[in-house]
Order: C-alpha cells, then structure tokens, then sequence
C-alpha cells in the first residue's frame, strides 16, 4: 500500500513537473517571424537553419514572412497564444513593443535579432537577442580585395547605415588597408533591406566612379559586376553559387546560425533556457561566420595573400587576433 500510494505521488509529480514546462517532449513547436520574403537573405539565414531542424525531426516549424513592422507585434502574439514553444523573429523597430510581449508569455522563449536597439540586450528571463557578427570574415575578404584591386578604388554598397551592416564594412576596410594603404572606397546605403534594381544601379554609379572591386553587401549587386566585368565580394550567403556570382564573386562572408538556433532549441527541451545575447554564437570560433571557397578565383589570388588570410583565420579561431567591432556610420573616402 505505501509502494502504491509513493507511486501515484511520483507519477502526479512528474506529470506536473512536464506540464510546467520545465521538461519537453524530444520535439517542440518553433515559430519564425520575418519581416522580409524569404528571398532576402538575412531573414533566410534563419529560416533556413530552422527548416534544417524541421527536416531532422526536432521541431514542428511553422513561420510567416513579409511581416510589416505595423502588424508584428499582432502576429507574435498570436504565435505566442498558439502554443509554441519558441518564437525567432525580428525586433528591428519594434524592440520596446516585443519586450512587453515577452512579459505577457513568460514560459515561452524569444530568440529575437534586435542589433543596435539600445534596450540593452537581453530581457527578462525569456527575452534573447541575436545579431550577424560576420565582420571577421569580412575583414579577411577586405585582405584579399586590397590585393586584388588594380584601381585602387573599392565600391561598397549597403542597406541602412546600422550597426550590423557598418560593422562589416569597417571590417572590410581594414582588412584591404592592411594589405594596400593606397586603396579607396565608396560608401553607398540603398535605405531599403531588399531592392536588387536600387542595388544595381547604385553599384553601377560606383562603378563609373572608377571602382574595379564591389562588396555586395545587398542583392544586384554581383547583376552590375557581371555586366561591367569587374570582381566582387559577397555577403552572408555564398553568392557565388546562389547568387549568380559565378566567375564574378571571388568570395564572401558567411553567416550561420546552425550552431545559435540549435542552442536555443536545446535550452527549450532542457528547461534550462535563459535570457542571452547571442553574440559569439554568429562568430566564427562557434561556427557562425566562415569565409567561402575561393572556387574558380583559387589561382588570381597571390600566394602571400591566401597565406595571410590562413594565419589570420587560424588567429582568430585561437583568440590571438581580434577584429575591431565598428558600429559608426563609414563614409567614402573620394
């Protein structure tokens, strides 16, 4: 009888501790929330990493895309009374409004990409946060650039002048100058995350203004380098092979958030998740940002060059070089 009644206990007890959320099933529900198609390449990045999950079995993923910044908070609470268990998203302009839904949902986990919004980071104790870090691989594509431009003039083109994406272009700066203190740039910001023909004729007018090297941080960029026959460097994905950029995108700055998502995943299963910046899970010592193959470009790039963007890699892997984080507004240098 006393076997029988501790058993009942145990059994109430565990039923209780599973339903309070603090143990999960092996696969949880995940909504992701974008405020862009999914052919916009940031949004993609982590719609991409969330599908990997999907397709592996450890998540039930639904998500919604061209989400405006008017109608989000609607939709991340409705994703939120739904019963999901995490929700990825952006909080680009809405950062005060998805805080307090984060407060109205406690039990449930926000992995939200909310770079420069001077709310402080993380909130609460549900409330993470996530930028692209990628401006180590960025600066080694800045070494390789410095080496190859014969001009001596290197055009950028961007989205918006924010944190994320000026970080990366001061990164790319610096690395072609460590290589080529003569090379000069041209700043270019669209004012728009997704515009390939804005991006293309922005490009072009770089392209006039003497510039043999392009850093296309945005889509149509590489359409202009083709056409004009001049090199570039791409951005996030590998748009060499998604973006057209055969024999025009000698590399580019890889951003993955594998390794990120999967950790927010396992924090929901474990009960243990927490409020984080993530950071140095879009950095490359934990497998965030990589640099692409060279592919066809392998043997136009000098010897000495490839040599010293192994042992800069191999540096910042170790700890032994740190790239400087420059979130200020970068301007043209001609």
């Amino acid at each position: 009888m006393k076997i029988g009644r501790f058993s009942n206990l145990l059994i109430i007890t565990l039923c209780s501790f599973l339903l309070s959320g603090q143990v999960l099933a092996a696969k949880i529900k995940v909504a992701g929330i974008y405020t862009q198609p999914l052919q916009q390449k940031w949004d993609a990045r982590l719609h991409l990493a969330l599908q990997a999950q999907a397709d592996a079995g450890e998540i039930d993923y639904v998500y919604s895309e061209k989400v405006s910044n008017t109608d989000y908070v609607r939709v991340l609470r409705e994703y939120s009374e739904s019963g999901v268990h995490l929700i990825v998203g952006e909080a680009f302009g809405i950062s005060a409004e998805a805080r307090k839904v984060s407060d109205d949902y406690p039990e449930i986990a926000y992995l939200m990409g909310d770079p420069g919004s001077g709310y402080g980071g993380e909130y609460g104790n549900n409330f993470s946060v996530f930028d692209n870090y990628i401006h180590e691989p960025c600066y080694l594509m800045g070494v390789i650039a410095g080496g190859m431009t014969k001009s001596n003039k290197i055009g950028m083109v961007g989205g918006y002048p924010i944190g994320e994406v000026n970080r990366l272009f001061h990164a790319f700066m610096a690395g072609a100058r460590s290589v080529n203190p003569d090379v000069e740039f041209k700043v270019s910001f669209l004012g728009s995350w997704y515009d390939p023909p804005k991006a293309k004729e922005a490009a072009f007018a770089q392209i006039e203004a003497g510039v043999d090297v392009l850093y296309a941080e945005r889509a149509g960029v590489v359409d202009a380098a083709r056409e004009r026959n001049i090199i570039a460097f791409g951005n996030v994905n590998d748009m060499n092979k998604e973006e057209n950029g055969t024999g025009v995108v000698v590399t580019s700055a890889l951003w993955h958030m594998e390794n990120a998502i999967n950790h927010a995943i396992s924090g929901v299963k474990a009960g243990t998740y927490v409020a984080e910046d993530y950071k140095e899970w879009t950095m490359m010592q934990k497998g965030g940002a990589s640099l692409a193959p060279y592919y066809e470009f392998d043997d136009q790039i000098a010897a000495d060059v490839k040599a010293k963007v192994a042992a800069i890699s191999s540096d910042i892997m170790s700890g032994n070089f740190t790239v400087v984080v420059n979130d200020d507004e970068p301007k043209s240098t001609y």
